[in-house]
């Protein structure tokens, strides 16, 4: 028989009932049996919607820490708390998946990454965006050498107007930042993971509050409080690899531009090259001629058949993360790639502070 995993919820606000919650209830032989809030009722109607019987609730969550059955917590908090919860939980004996990013500044996740490796416990962060077809397909590309050497890609988050305007967003204290942070992060992700490259040696980052103070809006999600929009509208790095390799970043809530596409990544190789910007195009030259490659990810065929088995990149990740736990495998993504993201993140927001480079120390 295989064994329950069970699972505690920390932080039951948007993401935990946007993605973690609906997907681990999905996941065979696996049930969430604790939810933990600063506000109660979240927590309860968490428990309520999702939890096993008898699931218990709290609002401290070294409380829920303590209770010995409960083998994986999930860390759903605003991004300030998120090291100090996961240290806690893996010295607590849990294994550990956070939401993305990993940490507010590298520092913080330097603890968590040290945390895991001192314990032994698995920790693994929530870039679901790895679990897309289209990505899953251009990494079994990448990792087949179809681009040969990666020496330059592109990674893009832009939004034209869709400021979120819910939860602790705006709130610099508690975010570390805004769009870069938020969703550069996750194109970040995908990009270096491509790449296979986690050696950054110096970067050029630029932030911008231009549009912050607008009340002529048409955000997606309704207008925002330009009083309380402390973070960067929009934000962009230029980063070099310890090999030569140079990634472009781009992010945005905010920006007055019609190439609006978000949490996709362009690689260009020796031997070939891909990109996301009108579905999964590879391109490359064969028997003397250009030829651009577009896979298709449509089921199609029949008209009682339309999907490819319904399962979600959440939910993808979900079910990954857990039979990792369960049959003690290595997690798709690594706390040192994550660990990695953001350190470039914060070398972007530093080298925009002070005007010059940022220099990454050897590690």
């Amino acid at each position: 028989m295989k064994k329950t995993i069970r699972v505690g919820i920390i932080g039951c606000g948007g993401i935990a009932n946007g993605k973690h919650m609906p997907s681990l209830k999905k996941v065979p032989d696996c049930e969430m049996v604790a939810f933990c809030d600063i506000l109660p009722e979240r927590a309860e109607k968490a428990a309520a919607e999702y939890g096993a019987k008898g699931a218990r609730t709290y609002t401290d969550y070294k409380e829920l820490l303590q209770d010995k059955s409960i083998d994986v917590v999930h860390v759903c908090t605003p991004n300030r708390s998120h090291s100090f919860i996961t240290v806690d939980a893996l010295e607590a004996g849990k294994h550990v998946m956070c939401e993305k990013p990993m940490a507010i500044n590298s520092a913080e996740a330097r603890k968590m990454l040290d945390a895991a490796r001192r314990t032994g416990k698995k920790l693994s962060i929530g870039y679901q965006n790895r679990f897309r077809d289209d990505s899953l397909y251009m990494k079994n590309e990448a990792e087949q050498g179809t681009f040969g050497e990666i020496y330059y890609a592109k990674a893009t988050a832009i939004r034209r107007r869709a400021v979120p305007t819910w939860g602790v967003f705006l709130n610099e204290y508690e975010q570390g930042g805004g769009p870069l942070i938020d969703i550069g992060t996750h194109a970040l992700d995908l990009t270096l993971w491509m790449m296979n490259n986690y050696r950054p040696k110096y970067c050029v980052g630029t932030t911008y509050h231009k549009l912050n103070r607008d009340t002529d809006q048409a955000n997606a999600w309704g207008n925002w409080d330009p009083e309380k929009f402390t973070v960067e509208d929009s934000a962009f790095g230029f980063v070099v690899m310890e090999n030569g390799a140079t990634i472009v970043l781009e992010s945005a809530w905010a920006l007055n531009t019609l190439d609006v596409r978000e949490a996709v990544t362009s690689v260009s190789g020796t031997k070939a090259g891909a990109d996301m910007n009108d579905g999964l195009r590879i391109n490359g030259i064969r028997g003397g001629r250009q030829y651009v490659l577009r896979p298709s990810f449509e089921a199609g065929g029949a008209a009682f058949y339309d999907g490819v088995g319904g399962e979600s990149p959440a939910d993808r990740e979900e079910r990954s993360w857990i039979e990792a736990v369960r049959n003690d495998t290595t997690p798709v993504t690594l706390p040192e790639q994550a660990y990695c993201v953001t350190r470039i993140l914060e070398g972007i927001y530093r080298s925009a502070e002070t005007g010059s480079i940022y220099r990454f120390e050897e590690e």
